[in-house]
């Protein structure tokens, strides 16, 4: 078999572990295999467990898949750390319960470990385009190896969660909305986080696109069926391959723009030499949400009038944070994660500065209800039909 394919799809159509395992062998044998894995290596699996909710849910990566890649590296000698740092306290008593909902106890009894090591570290990455010095969590650091495994999703501020985007996971729970706003324009956002992915130096992607998120994602969406596995030895070639399935160009993901625009992957996936047929996996009807990368249409000008212009671009066509009032409990959670200190409580209910909002939706995807929508102009809705 050829080793050197740039992303590999296999057909995955449910979690039952004997179709999860073969398709798992599947694309990891075409994207380099695992020969790489010696025994005693500490491997740690970069999970997305964005939250305590549970394997159907579709929020985070199934634990059929991460049992199916535990057992794999297990029978290579490898000593397996699973791990992430969800939105909120980066700690044993809200990890332990993450462990809990998500089903990942079932990998701990194949003999993996679930993080423990709650301490962090602050590193320097001088070639960084962004984030030249970050706190991170620390067991990632004491890893020989890493391998990302992300689950395909829409996201309200980089509209695709997936490989790269999973990488956010390495900044402690409670320093995210910091990063948020000291990076609160998509591109710079983006560029952090290509940042991130590029420090860690990920030796294999996987991912769960078995059944993916749609709609009112990374949390608050719907599951959708997908039907695939993929894997890549790169990040940016994961996510460029993967995408089309759910309707979006590289230009409306801006973690690909970023980096596109540096160098680290081509510009069109149909210049990726790719096993597997992604065309077999595309669901023309995926529920997206546009990026600011999608619709910040600036002109750069210095002059008044440009000025004048990119103003009325950006209120008219960025999308925005919106309460769904009927779903909304008033229980504060989204006033207390804005970074941006942009919503206050109002008879019980949040009410969004538009002046003060970066738009980096954080109340959208930490709201436990749901009840915070991806907003949109209603002459953004007329040209996207159009």
């Amino acid at each position: 078999m050829n080793l050197n394919w740039d992303a590999a799809f296999a057909a995955c159509k449910s979690y039952e572990d004997a179709e999860v395992s073969a398709a798992l062998q599947a694309v990891i044998d075409a994207a380099g295999g695992l020969d790489w894995v010696t025994p005693g290596m500490r491997v740690a699996l970069k999970l997305n467990l964005v939250s305590a909710m549970k394997p159907e849910q579709a929020a985070t990566v199934h634990p059929a898949v991460v049992c199916a890649l535990v057992k794999l590296l297990t029978a290579r000698g490898a000593h397996v750390i699973l791990g992430d740092s969800p939105g909120g306290l980066y700690t044993s008593a809200h990890l332990q319960r993450v462990y809990d909902v998500t089903g990942l106890r079932a990998a701990e009894a194949l003999g993996a470990e679930l993080n423990t090591d709650f301490s962090v570290c602050t590193v320097s990455y001088p070639e960084a385009i962004q984030a030249r010095s970050f706190t991170m969590t620390a067991y990632l650091k004491q890893a020989d190896a890493i391998i990302d495994v992300c689950k395909l999703k829409t996201h309200g501020m980089m509209g695709m969660t997936n490989a790269v985007k999973n990488f956010f996971g390495i900044i402690p729970g409670t320093m995210k909305p910091e990063y948020h706003y000291k990076y609160p324009k998509a591109a710079d956002f983006a560029d952090m986080l290509v940042d991130l992915c590029e420090y860690c130096k990920p030796r294999l992607c996987i991912c769960d696109a078995v059944v993916g998120m749609e709609g009112n994602g990374p949390t608050q969406g719907s599951a959708r069926p997908i039907g695939c596995l993929i894997a890549a030895r790169n990040a940016h070639k994961l996510d460029l391959s993967a995408c089309g399935l759910i309707g979006l160009t590289p230009g409306e993901v801006p973690t690909l723009a970023a980096a596109i625009r540096r160098g680290l992957c081509p510009d069109s996936a149909e210049k990726l030499t790719i096993f597997g047929d992604p065309a077999a996996f595309t669901v023309p009807d995926y529920k997206t949400v546009p990026s600011q990368a999608s619709v910040f249409f600036r002109s750069g000008g210095k002059g008044p009038l440009s000025r004048l212009a990119d103003s009325v671009k950006l209120h008219m066509f960025t999308p925005f944070p919106k309460l769904r009032a009927k779903d909304c409990v008033g229980c504060k959670k989204c006033a207390n994660i804005c970074p941006a200190k942009a919503i206050t409580m109002k008879r019980g209910k949040p009410r969004i500065d538009r002046k003060a909002c970066i738009h980096c939706f954080c109340c959208q995807e930490f709201c436990p209800k749901g009840a915070m929508v991806v907003g949109r102009t209603a002459l953004a809705k007329l040209l996207e039909k159009g």
